[in-house]
């Protein structure tokens, strides 16, 4: 052994001199030759620590060329999968990347080190030490990285934040990525080689598609929107993963995916919205494979009061199946909103009917308690779903349409008009009293 390690030894110092004569010649191919041959003689007689200082070493030296810093590096890089042990892989990562640290002409290499220094660490366990890893990094500033090879990290990013629970820096994170960059015609894209100055790498074998890419975005999403129960970002979110190619193809991945669509709009507050993307999915002809929820949705657009337990009934087997397909359950939470759009819609149908109701009568129609209805008619007051005003003393509820600015204003001079014709009217009667009383006294 002790004979093995001198030879090693003294090949390095010999690849040294060489190295240096080259270096200092400024000879780019002789450097690079021999740094990576330093590499390869390290590897060969699995001297792994040796590897490590002989990096740090050569990438210290005076005047090293980048070319020469960037060759060893690269083909350090390939040795990764072949340590002995998870240890030496660690160690390698993180002496190879310290190496790139600052350098721009290796940035992609030190990026792709990070990301495979935080698999290590998340498969470990350490999810906030992963995180933290991959938030140091920010590849949307690399201009020679794949367009493809950015989402991909930036998404993993995102990934790590939501698996942490950190969902301020995941929103963050992910804002980084317009969607609109998933519409992009990928074979204009393979004709745009350069980018600013820099040549654009191709993208590593095992990075997904764009279309793959777009559905592991949108489903990133859904999982941040539904922390925070925002039906309606997660039913747009689920409407774009239907429009892929791929989805919308085969019949046993779509379908899951409209139901998901169709559950999120009926639980999706009312607004101008919700209506459009309601109305749109109504109008698609696969709805047709689903009636039932074509039913569900067809409900909800008929300005007919809708019985709740009726509704529940028929539908309660439907929502305990969601948690078979795609996206898993809805939950509790769920179930309660679903209940509450019930109630809402039904409190729009009735201010189309009526524009004087009792509030015994919509506690009748809604099947809810005096309080309960009151309560519900105040919350959509308060959010501007609706215009109502409540007589509680009389117990009697007034709804009216919104008005904008011009028809408050012509309505204001039409009151107006009407007055100063009354103030007329009143003027020209006592004057004509007056008139009548002085004659009677004069006779």
């Amino acid at each position: 052994m002790e004979g093995n390690s001198t030879n090693l030894d003294a090949a390095i110092e010999s690849l040294l001199n060489v190295e240096k004569q080259m270096r200092l010649a400024a000879d780019v191919t002789g450097t690079r030759k021999a740094a990576i041959d330093i590499v390869e003689l390290c590897y060969k007689a699995g001297a792994w620590k040796t590897l490590n200082d002989q990096i740090v070493l050569l990438s210290k030296r005076r005047g090293q060329l980048k070319q020469a810093i960037t060759a060893m590096v690269q083909k350090a890089m390939e040795y990764i999968d072949l340590t002995p042990d998870m240890e030496t892989r660690i160690e390698l990562i993180k002496t190879l990347s310290s190496v790139s640290a600052g350098k721009i002409y290796v940035e992609i290499e030190r990026a792709r080190l990070i990301k495979r220094l935080a698999k290590i660490k998340e498969e470990q366990g350490q999810i906030d030490e992963a995180a933290d890893l991959m938030q140091e990094v920010a590849v949307e500033t690399f201009g020679s990285m794949a367009k493809t090879e950015k989402i991909a990290f930036i998404l993993e990013q995102v990934r790590l934040c939501l698996d942490r629970q950190d969902y301020v820096r995941g929103q963050i994170l992910s804002r980084k990525i317009s969607p609109r960059v998933f519409d992009a015609d990928p074979s204009k894209e393979k004709k745009k080689t350069k980018e600013g100055d820099s040549i654009v790498q191709e993208a590593p074998a095992e990075i997904p598609s764009l279309l793959e890419l777009k559905r592991i975005y949108y489903e990133l999403m859904i999982r941040y929107y539904s922390h925070n129960n925002d039906y309606l970002e997660i039913c747009r979110c689920y409407k774009s993963i239907y429009g892929i190619p791929s989805i919308k193809e085969d019949t046993s991945k779509w379908i899951p995916v409209l139901r998901k669509i169709c559950w999120y709009l009926v639980l999706s507050p009312h607004d101008p919205m919700q209506s459009s993307l309601l109305n749109a999915t109504l109008e698609d002809k696969n709805l047709s494979e689903i009636p039932n929820f074509r039913l569900l949705l067809k409900q909800l657009v008929t300005m007919e009061v809708i019985q709740w337990t009726s509704l529940w009934e028929f539908f309660k087997d439907e929502y305990g199946n969601e948690k078979n397909f795609l996206g898993g359950a809805l939950g509790d939470k769920a179930a309660e909103d679903l209940k509450l759009r019930i109630i809402e819609h039904n409190i729009l149908v009735v201010s189309k009917y009526y524009s004087r109701i009792t509030l015994k009568r919509i506690a009748d129609l809604l099947c809810l308690s005096l309080q309960e209805a009151e309560k519900h008619l105040s919350d959509m007051v308060n959010s501007k779903s609706l215009i109502a005003k409540i007589d509680r003393p009389m117990g009697v509820v007034c709804f009216r349409t919104a008005q904008d600015s011009n028809g408050v204003l012509n309505s204001w001079a039409t009151n107006l008009e009407k007055l100063l014709d009354l103030v007329e009217k009143s003027c020209h009667q006592i004057h004509k009293e007056t008139m009548i009383h002085k004659a009677v006294l004069k006779a």
